[in-house]
């Protein structure tokens, strides 16, 4: 079985990198994110590495634990994110 991953974008007004964010999971890429949207896929439970980038910006990268059957929820503003 699988977990759901689930990124929402949030979106500034004055947001320098208003293109869409690429995500990357395990230094894969897995999609792409456009602003007040919300990605979501199933992944493999496990520890993962969540990031998302824009031209030569680029998140922190987000290290994360998910068991199966679990949900992971992340939100990105500005080129960061965190867990929610």
């Amino acid at each position: 079985m699988s977990a759901t991953l689930t990124i929402e974008r949030e979106g500034a007004i004055a947001e320098l990198r208003g293109a869409p964010f690429e995500i990357t999971l395990d230094g894969t890429t897995i999609g792409s994110i456009n602003r007040h949207e919300t990605f979501e896929t199933p992944v493999e439970p496990g520890h993962h590495r969540l990031q998302v980038r824009a031209d030569r910006y680029s998140s922190r990268a987000q290290s994360f634990d998910v068991a199966d059957v679990d949900a992971v929820n992340f939100r990105c503003y500005g080129g960061r994110i965190w867990p929610i």
